[in-house]
C-alpha cells in the first residue's frame, strides 16, 4: 500500500488501523516489560557473582560501568579459572549436594508422574464413587492437598523418618518429593486425558488390545506433551525445595537449596558465594525449560496447565 492509498483511505480505515497498530505496541510494550521484570533476578545474580563485597553493598549494577567483575564469587566455591584445576574441599561439596539435588529431584519427578499419570488417567476415564465423593470431588481432594503448609508435616514426618530410620537419606527426600507433587501432576494430567478421544481406546479395545495395552501404546503418547510439562513442573518445585531438606537430613543427602542459604559467617552473608550457587543450581533448570520448550508448548496447548 503506498502514500497515496493511505491518504484516499476512509477516516473509519485509518482510525481502525491506527488503534490496530497502538494496540500491538501497547502489547509489545508490555511484554518487553515484563520480560525485564523476569530476568532481572536472574541477571542480578549472575552479576552478584561476579562482584566484591563494597558493589554488592553499593548496589552496582552494570559490569565494566559501576564495577570491574572479578571471580570472587566463583573463587570461594574452587570454580574460578584459577582454582578449577586445584583441589577445593568446597567444590567437592558443591559437586555432592548437586548430584543429591539431581538424583532426588529426578526420581522423585519420574515416580510422581509415573503414579499421577495412572491415577489421572483413571479419574478421566471411569467413574468411581467413595462414600460420597465422585470423580470430580476425588479430583478436588487431591489438589487440597497442596493447601496444607508444610510445616504442619514437619514434626510427623521427622518422627515418622527416625523411627523408620530414614533421616538424612536420599530415599527419604524422593518418597516425600514425589509424595508433595503428586497431586499437581494428578491434575494436569487429568485434564491432558480428558482432551483425548475416547474412541480411541474403544477402537483400540477392538482390535484386541487390553485396557493397559491401549494406555501405554496409545493414550500415553499422544498426551507425551503433558507429561514433559507436568515432569517439568515437578522436577522444578523439587529442586528447589528447602524446607523439608534442611529439616529432613544433616550432611549426607543436603541437596543445593540447604548449601545456598548456608552461605554465612561471622563476617555476614556472603552474597556473592550465595549468587554463584544459586546461578549454578538454576542452569540445569533453564537448559531443560529451553531444550524441552517445544513439549512445553504443545502439553500447554492442549490443556495440559490450567
Amino acid at each position: 500500500m503506498n502514500t497515496s492509498q493511505i491518504f484516499h483511505d476512509h477516516p473509519a480505515d485509518r482510525v481502525h488501523r491506527v488503534r490496530r497498530i497502538s494496540g500491538r505496541v501497547i502489547v509489545y510494550f508490555i511484554l518487553v516489560v515484563w520480560a525485564i521484570i523476569s530476568i532481572f533476578p536472574i541477571y542480578w545474580t549472575i552479576t552478584t557473582s561476579f562482584k566484591m563485597a563494597p558493589d554488592v553493598m553499593q548496589g552496582n549494577i552494570i559490569p565494566w560501568v559501576d564495577y570491574t567483575p572479578r571471580w570472587l564469587g566463583w573463587r570461594s566455591l574452587g570454580l574460578s579459572p584459577d582454582t578449577i584445576g586445584n583441589e577445593s574441599t568446597v567444590r567437592a561439596e558443591f559437586l555432592k549436594r548437586f548430584w543429591n539435588s539431581t538424583v532426588i529431584s529426578v526420581s522423585a519427578s519420574l515416580i510422581a508422574v509415573a503414579l499421577g499419570s495412572c491415577a489421572a488417567y483413571g479419574l478421566s476415564r471411569f467413574s468411581y464413587k467413595f462414600g460420597f465423593m465422585r470423580n470430580g470431588d476425588i479430583s478436588f481432594f487431591f489438589l487440597s492437598q497442596l493447601i496444607l503448609p508444610p510445616v504442619v508435616l514437619a514434626l510427623p514426618f521427622l518422627v515418622l523418618y527416625k523411627e523408620l530410620a530414614m533421616l538424612d537419606t536420599r530415599i527419604g527426600l524422593i518418597l516425600l518429593y514425589a509424595l508433595t507433587v503428586l497431586p499437581i501432576v494428578i491434575w494436569i494430567m487429568r485434564d491432558q486425558f480428558g482432551s483425548i478421544p475416547a474412541e480411541l481406546e474403544e477402537a483400540a479395545l477392538v482390535d484386541g488390545l487390553s485396557i493397559w495395552g491401549a494406555f501405554l501404546t496409545i493414550i500415553l503418547p499422544i498426551a507425551a506433551p503433558g507429561i514433559v510439562a507436568a515432569f517439568i513442573l515437578s522436577l522444578v518445585l523439587t529442586w528447589n525445595e528447602y524446607f523439608f531438606a534442611a529439616l529432613l537430613t544433616s550432611s549426607h543427602s543436603n541437596t543445593l537449596p540447604v548449601m545456598v542459604a548456608s552461605q554465612t559467617g561471622s563476617q555476614g552473608i556472603s552474597w556473592w558465594s550465595m549468587a554463584a550457587l544459586s546461578f549454578a543450581a538454576i542452569l540445569p533448570l533453564v537448559i531443560i525449560g529451553i531444550a524441552l520448550e517445544r513439549y512445553i508448548i504443545k502439553g500447554m496447548a492442549a490443556g495440559a496447565v490450567k
